[in-house]
């Protein structure tokens, strides 16, 4: 007698081999057995011919770190089936911190209220996720710009050896807490400061641990190969497993910046350097709108930066800078960048830059300057888009069994505290996206290679044993979904839009959606236990 039975369905189990008619028998919120289960009874059963049967989805680069203290639902994510995600990227994490002020300085959103961070350690701010109903699963990476917040605040410079090896430290404590891993944000604030040798007694700790090192590498557009050399080094010195984050080259590389990016990874993984990474499923790029600003210009902390924007002479020198992050605002294309997210600025959000610029009378790049300012204290959520991405990068990264699929977004819900914030274009149908247009419409990948792309790919990358499959023995975390109408609903102008073609998700063996609806149940689990 299982608890609950899936009848009828077309199991596609994740590991990539072909799909069949069977059932899915589980138990105390573990998978027990796969097959032909017609004699065998259950508590429940779910009638799902006609659907696919997978395992839930797993979003291995989020930056819903803030989003789920503050609504733990995930309604975004699990509306399109993912049961599992990963915070913490991009070197930007919630924890170690050592005054509200270095939580404020990451997010503004909850550090008041009844989401104040009260945390400090990294084991304060799972515990405080623990104390949160969680809709899906969550396993946590410390970020470097935030140890390195910690160490030196705001200082302009990556650090002495005394200091890097306190970082160090700080990293392994993260981890013997329960931190899945390390990550950099090398073209943000502060990790734009680090080199290698900075960064390589930090990624020792990881490659000690057995634990990832993701990365969002210094540059993917004019110096690519520089910014992904960078990383390999980092990890062939360390002994770190390298995760390249988000990998498809942004405006401004060269035609054959993809091919060569592959071709130097293989060399690498020829030579014992364990390399992976994953694309983000869309052609637009997005990013903090403070990552504009150079480097100089955050100097001394928030204060010291509200008061340039204010000054006619430094905004001249900010938009003079010739290397900025996106080189499709140096081309001043600005009908191709989006807001996304602001506080101050919500009647804007969906409007592109020259657009804006219009409206207001000003250059679009003044506009994003005004913008910035009059965000204020809510500066670090202020978000925009870019079409900066190309299909073939996209397809090429998928042809490879190393790449999986993420979405570089945040958790949310299109009501309650979280309903007018937004994390990237996709972020409500990154997952449906990318069934829908790279599996169905465009037949890039069959639909058995595409499910392995978000579920067993990323579950052995993260060293999760028993999640990403439909085996025998494995948590029951499942996606039942229609694949000839799994939808993203979401556009620039209506960004909060559930998407569509999901019947069921379970997790941990609980539905959290059931005929297409989503229940009241919030079964997650924070993942932290990771043997050394």
């Amino acid at each position: 007698m299982f608890d609950t039975i899936l009848r009828g369905g077309t199991v596609i189990d994740g590991t990539g081999r072909p799909g069949f008619t069977g059932d899915v028998g589980i138990t105390r919120g573990r998978i027990v057995e796969v097959g032909d289960l017609a004699a065998a009874g259950a508590a429940n059963v779910i009638d799902v011919s006609g659907l696919t049967v997978a395992p839930g989805f797993i979003d291995m680069h989020t930056h819903s770190d803030f989003t789920l203290i503050a609504d733990g639902r995930a309604e975004s994510q699990v509306h399109q089936g993912v049961t599992t995600e990963v915070v913490g990227q991009c070197g930007i994490s919630c924890a170690p911190v050592c005054t509200h002020d270095a939580i404020k300085s990451v997010s503004p959103w909850y550090t008041d209220g009844p989401h104040r961070a009260d945390w400090r350690s990294f084991g304060d701010y799972l515990d405080a996720l623990e104390h949160t109903d969680l809709g899906v699963n969550v396993m946590a990476f410390v970020g470097h710009g935030t140890i390195h917040r910690a160490v030196l605040g705001d200082q302009l410079r990556a650090g002495e050896p005394d200091e890097i090896a306190r970082m160090a430290r700080m990293v392994d404590q993260a981890m013997d807490e329960g931190a899945g891993g390390f990550s950099t944000g090398l073209e943000y604030w502060p990790g734009i400061l680090a080199s290698p040798e900075h960064l390589v007694p930090m990624c020792e700790v990881a490659a000690k641990r057995g634990r990832l090192y993701a990365t969002h590498v210094r540059n993917r557009d004019t110096e690519y190969d520089l910014g992904f050399a960078e990383a390999i080094s980092t990890a062939r010195q360390s002994g770190a497993r390298l995760q390249i984050s988000h990998i498809q080259p942004k405006f401004g590389a060269p035609r054959h910046a993809m091919e060569h990016t592959l071709d130097m990874i293989d060399v690498a993984r020829r030579h014992d350097v364990d390399i992976a990474f994953d694309v983000i499923p869309h052609d637009w790029n997005h990013t903090l709108m403070a990552a504009i600003l150079p480097k100089w210009a955050q100097e001394g902390g928030h204060a010291a930066l509200m008061q340039r924007l204010r000054d006619p002479e430094a905004r001249d020198r900010i938009k003079a800078n010739p290397k900025p992050m996106w080189l499709i605002v140096k081309a001043r294309k600005w009908q191709d960048v989006v807001l996304l997210n602001a506080t101050e600025n919500k009647d804007l959000v969906g409007a592109d830059f020259a657009e804006i610029g219009r409206m207001r009378g000003v250059d679009p790049y003044d506009a994003v300057l005004d913008i910035l300012l009059e965000e204020g204290d809510n500066l670090s959520g202020a978000i925009w888009s870019s079409k900066s991405f190309k299909d073939d990068d996209v397809d090429l990264c998928l042809s490879q069994p190393e790449c999986a699929v993420i979405s570089d977004t945040v958790a949310v819900a299109n009501e309650g505290i979280l309903k007018d914030h937004v994390g990237s274009l996709s972020g409500y149908g990154w997952a449906a996206r990318f069934l829908q247009y790279y599996v169905r419409d465009r037949k890039v990948l069959g639909l058995e290679a595409g499910v392995q792309k978000i579920t067993s790919i990323p579950a052995r990358r993260l060293g999760l044993t028993d999640r990403g499959s439909l085996l025998p023995g494995y948590t029951a975390d499942v996606c039942v979904f229609d694949p000839a109408t799994i939808t993203s609903n979401a556009t620039s102008r209506n960004l909060r839009r559930y998407a569509s073609g999901i019947a069921h998700v379970l997790v941990n063996g609980q539905l959290s959606m059931h005929n297409g609806a989503r229940t009241s149940v919030n079964a997650g689990q924070v993942l932290r236990d990771f043997a050394a």
